[in-house]
């Protein structure tokens, strides 16, 4: 603004003076630098006119006239500097609402970060057997790290202090009768499952109000986090020190009286001030912001800035021709520089860059670009689709990429096309489209960035066929270390239908038979061979490469199929398998055969282990359920020694083992099955001993 009114009064100055000249000159416009033809063509009329001569009484009243600017001037700066004025009490207010704004989201995001650590707290304390260590440890870390929090307390199901840091008793237990009663309602409420904040209250040091966090164990509710805020210790921690230079910060209840505040300035007469909800903990809490500073004096300041104003117009009407030419030569000088860094780092680019038009016209292409398709610049500047790049076999789809990128719906995630080099030969790429947006704002094309993925794809496929072998392989470990138990099962039906047969050529040898004693045996001769060959089938199918297909699958008969496989081996360790089918179960796409993998790898782990259980307690439960979330679980639960903690971190690491035969790739591989399906696996402890592996899977992802 100054700058601005500085350049006026050098003006008015310069037109003064060349009109008071008898030749009608201006003593500085031959230093004038005018920047383009076009503006010396227009300013010819303008010199030829002022080159005609002026009488001293025209001189006069343009001395006269410059006069009358100068006081218009005058009131304009006394009329600019009250709109300054006003204009610095809005940018206060904006300033202090913005300022509250960050304050209450400052506050607000401390709360929910503290929040999130008891939500942490009291699922933790349901997956440890201390649970006295624990809780003394986390809340000691939390309420070190927060000063602002007073008290942590564990309270039981019955709203009792087990555990409390400082101490256990009650922050309202000692005041009146009403502390059991806001307690009481506060239990109810958090025993909805979810956290429950408490009305602000005193006590005779503070302000503060409490937080309840619930605590429950497999939907069962088991108890409470209480934690006591102390009002003006979250304001001092959460009020910086230039904030409290600038405001004071309150907090009021919903009647307006002050509960805590701060503030490092004097009390004066307030001129802004704004209020905002408090919400958590709410219940009507406002917090109110005001902003004191103390009675300018306008005149001066008036006076002040007139007199630097028009002191400083005599020197700039000197000087502000010459700095003007100097600061258009340096932002010359500038742009050159910023156009030469620009080109450097453009050409030092690997990744390819391509500008086209609004109508799909090359106009830009960068060194990366030219050097991955092997054109050169003259050959794609200017070119209009089809482009000399596309390659054939993809020209349909590249077209409607095309036009949808003309059309303004570019992929914002990217896409992948395959191009064509000038030698014919095709590579893979990743394309990029932004739009090429002007100073004005006005879109004028489009800017691609294009990565050559070739080998990042030849990579991942090889990957995936290492990963497809490895399964392969993983499935005929699994049925080679299982063929003692799979020829003991064909057994039972081959020696059923050896006895049948047998039984049938004794009764046709005697000829003491009749048609239905032999339709009866050849029945079940049939069976036992129906029987032998789903056997042989369902081995065949399990062990067979295939590539990885998803269809409508039956999870119960996943589980039914996976235990049939392994049964046998089961019992031969005299290990009991339980099958618990739980509510609907809905398809879901998946491949059958690579999540019987899956299944049998963990149960076979899960025999393994109880080799050294009581014969009574060697049970291997399969727990299918379908849960909240739209979420297949299933459950794989043995009752062996456990899995230590330093061997759970590593247990899904390839090449990571703990039986001494052992690839150490089964667990790798049942992990990427179920990452494949979209699903999760992971291994818990069992809290009566033993492991459990659980798999979530994806109910309708196809």
């Amino acid at each position: 603004m100054l700058t601005s009114i500085v350049e006026m009064c050098n003006l008015l100055q310069m037109e003064g003076a060349a009109l008071a000249r008898s030749d009608g000159q201006c003593p500085l416009a031959s230093s004038f630098w005018v920047p383009s033809a076009a503006m010396k063509e227009a300013s010819l009329p303008y010199q030829h006119d002022r080159r005609r001569p002026v009488s001293p009484n025209w001189s006069h009243w343009y001395l006269s006239i410059l006069k009358m600017a100068v006081g218009l001037l005058l009131i304009l700066l006394i009329a600019l500097l009250w709109l300054l004025r006003q204009n610095e009490i809005d940018e206060q207010r904006s300033t202090l609402i913005a300022d509250v704004l960050w304050l209450e989201q400052s506050v607000r995001f401390q709360l929910e970060g503290q929040l999130e650590q008891l939500r942490q707290l009291a699922l933790d304390l349901n997956r440890t057997d201390d649970q006295n260590a624990l809780f003394a440890l986390r809340a000691g870390h939390i309420l070190e790290h927060s000063p602002e929090l007073q008290k942590l307390l564990w309270l039981d199901a019955s709203a009792r202090p087990v555990r409390g840091i400082p101490t256990p008793i009650l922050p309202r237990s000692g005041e009146d009768m009403s502390g059991d009663v806001h307690l009481k309602r506060a239990i109810e409420l958090v025993r909805l499952g979810n956290p429950v904040y408490s009305e602000a209250y005193r006590t005779p040091e503070q302000a503060q109000f409490e937080i309840y966090v619930p605590i429950f164990d497999g939907g069962e509710y088991r108890g409470t986090l209480l934690g006591v805020y102390s009002l003006d210790g979250l304001l001092k921690q959460q009020v910086p020190w230039w904030f409290a230079e600038k405001y004071q910060v309150r907090v009021l209840d919903n009647s307006g009286d002050s509960l805590a505040s701060k503030s490092k300035i004097d009390a004066a007469s307030t001129t802004l001030s704004y209020p905002v909800s408090f919400d958590p903990p709410g219940y009507g809490m406002v917090l109110q912001v005001t902003a004191y500073r103390g009675a300018d004096n306008l005149a001066q300041t008036l006076i002040a800035a007139l007199i630097i104003i028009l002191a400083a117009a005599v020197f700039w009407s000197l000087w502000a021709v010459r700095g003007l030419i100097q600061r258009r030569l340096f932002a010359e000088q500038a742009l050159r520089s910023e156009y030469a860094f620009r080109k450097a780092m453009e050409d030092s680019l690997t990744v390819g860059m391509r500008a086209r038009d609004l109508n799909g016209r090359v106009t830009y292409v960068n060194p990366a670009f030219l050097e991955m398709v092997g054109f050169d610049a003259d050959e794609l500047i200017g070119r209009e689709p089809p482009m000399p790049y596309w390659a054939p076999e993809e020209m349909e789809r590249t077209l409607l990429l095309h036009q949808s990128v003309l059309e303004g719906k570019p992929p914002l995630e990217g896409f992948e096309i395959r191009l064509m080099r000038k030698d014919g030969s095709r590579f893979d790429a990743l394309v990029y489209e932004a739009p090429l947006i002007e100073v004005d704002g006005t879109q004028t094309g489009w800017m691609a960035s294009i990565i050559d993925v070739t080998a990042r794809k030849h990579a991942e496929e090889l990957a995936q066929q290492q990963q497809e072998k490895l399964q392969v392989t993983s499935r005929l470990v699994t049925m080679g270390e299982m063929a003692s138990t799979l020829a003991h099962e064909l057994n039972q039906p081959l020696a059923a239908i050896t006895s049948y047969n047998a039984g049938c050529l004794n009764k046709l040898e005697s000829g003491d038979f009749t048609t239905a004693q032999l339709k009866e045996a050849l029945g079940k001769l049939a069976v036992q061979a129906q029987r032998a060959g789903l056997i042989i089938r369902r081995v065949h199918d399990f062990v067979r490469k295939s590539e990885p297909k998803r269809a409508p699958c039956d999870l119960a008969e996943v589980v039914d199929d996976s235990i049939g496989f392994i049964e046998g081996a089961a019992k031969a360790r005299g290990v009991r398998i339980v099958r618990e089918i739980q509510g609907m179960r809905p398809e879901l796409m998946a491949d059958q055969v690579m999540l019987e993998q899956v299944l049998l790898n963990l149960m076979r782990n899960g025999i393994e282990a109880m080799r050294h259980t009581p014969a009574e307690l060697r049970r291997l439960t399969i727990k299918l359920s379908q849960l909240d979330n739209h979420q297949m679980e299933i459950r794989v639960i043995d009752h062996g020694p456990g899995i230590p903690p330093e061997v759970e971190e590593k247990l899904f690491t390839p090449l990571f083992s703990t039986k001494a035969e052992g690839m150490g790739m089964g667990l790798n591989i049942c992990r990427s099955i179920i990452e494949f399906h979209h699903g999760r696996l992971w291994v818990e402890a069992n809290p009566e001993g033993g492991s459990i592996f659980v798999i979530t899977l994806p109910i309708g992802l196809q």
